[in-house]
């Protein structure tokens, strides 16, 4: 079932010009900046001694063992904010504790890749570049460190093989009768940014893969979705899939290959990449520009981008942005990568850039309620 192969994705990333950054520039800082290095960062973050972070749930690209490495390594406890909020959500907890030095403001942020000059046009972020910064594509990056990529993958189907006896292989499946009151988006995708480039990978295959017109594209299937009785207004989770809720929930391949594991069998949860309307994802990190512990947000960036960072997201069947350098450089175990899904999976992933990306996602966040009409919320 699995390769020890895995196509270099990243070299499909023809992103273009990105978005300039529209908020105030400055110079990057780096650990080496201070004169003294990684020791003084390290001394001034433990000083600190708390990290807080926001959406990050703990099977997301095994972002449990992430934190509690961090913490055993460094002694820095670390406040998960929100575990399954939304990109926006994340934002909007940085403008709603601009002036609050607690436990309720976050340090960091993990993001889709359009909310990055969002919020640097909002000024929320502050400029760092991590160490390895010249391993991570230039395409994947604010050049004056404002964010950077951390991980990717494609969008798939994740199914409750027990409840789904045929399991759909592409996005015109799920209009069948026998889905009926079966498939779910991880999120609302009014805000959410994984629910967002579900709509537009609907799109993409129901357009013949014009990404132009993807977005209102896919607003209109799922409005025939919603239609047919298919469509389930429920924030498909872990725990919704597993009990039959949400059978067929439409997110990214790793997070359904991480329930797989975490379920363990009960049930068995199946990850099916679709033949058309395959769309790849990159996530972002950033600093927040309020952050109460600073040199604690700086430390964990590079953690996250240091080799053990990044295969701790590997582990997780996350992509991590310096893979290409890493394979490059004979870094990626071979016991992890036999893991990943099969190459092919990867062949005809569409990369959107940040240009299109914001084109799609103002058109379904604000076309949503009046096409499809379906108001999606979190299960009680």
């Amino acid at each position: 079932m699995y390769r020890k192969t895995l196509p270099v994705v990243l070299t499909m990333l023809v992103v273009g010009a990105l978005l300039a950054s529209c908020g105030p520039q400055a110079t990057a800082t780096t650990a080496a900046s201070g004169g003294s290095g990684m020791d003084a960062l390290v001394a001034a973050a433990k000083q600190e001694g708390q990290l807080t972070v926001i959406a990050l749930p703990d099977t997301w690209c095994d972002y449990g063992d992430m934190m509690k490495q961090f913490t055993a390594k460094y002694g820095i406890k670390i406040n998960d904010l929100n575990p399954n909020g939304s990109s926006a959500e994340e934002l909007q907890a940085i403008v709603a504790n601009k002036d609050n030095k607690g436990p309720q403001a976050p340090d960091v942020v993990d993001v889709g890749l359009s909310f990055g000059p969002q919020a640097v046009q909002q000024g929320l972020l502050a400029p760092y570049k991590v160490s390895t910064w010249s391993e991570i594509p230039d395409a994947a990056k604010d050049s004056n460190g404002y964010w950077y990529g951390d991980y990717y993958g494609v969008m798939a189907f994740e199914v409750n093989a027990d409840i789904v006896k045929n399991p759909p292989q592409d996005w015109s499946d799920l209009l069948k009768p026998e889905y009926k009151n079966s498939v779910a988006l991880s999120g609302d995708p009014r805000q959410a940014a994984q629910a967002i480039q579900g709509v537009f990978a609907a799109g993409l295959s129901a357009d013949g893969g014009d990404i132009s017109k993807a977005g209102q594209a896919g607003l209109d299937f799922f409005a025939q979705l919603n239609k047919a009785g298919n469509f389930v207004p429920v924030v498909g989770l872990t725990g919704t899939v597993a009990k039959g809720e949400t059978p067929i929930n439409i997110q990214w391949d790793y997070l359904s290959l991480a329930d797989n594991d975490t379920l363990a069998g009960n049930p068995k949860i199946l990850t099916i990449v679709p033949k058309t309307g395959v769309v790849a994802g990159i996530y972002i990190q950033g600093i927040s520009a309020y952050a109460p512990h600073p040199n604690a947000a700086k430390l964990w960036e590079e953690y996250l981008y240091s080799d053990e960072g990044q295969l701790t997201w590997l582990k997780g069947y996350c992509h991590p942005i310096r893979f290409n350098a890493m394979a490059k450089a004979n870094k990626l175990p071979a016991d992890l990568m036999a893991k990943l899904p099969p190459a092919e999976n990867y062949a005809n992933a569409v990369f959107p850039t940040l240009d299109q990306q914001s084109a799609y996602t103002d058109v379904i966040t604000k076309n949503w309620d009046s096409v499809v009409g379906a108001n999606v919320q979190k299960a009680p």
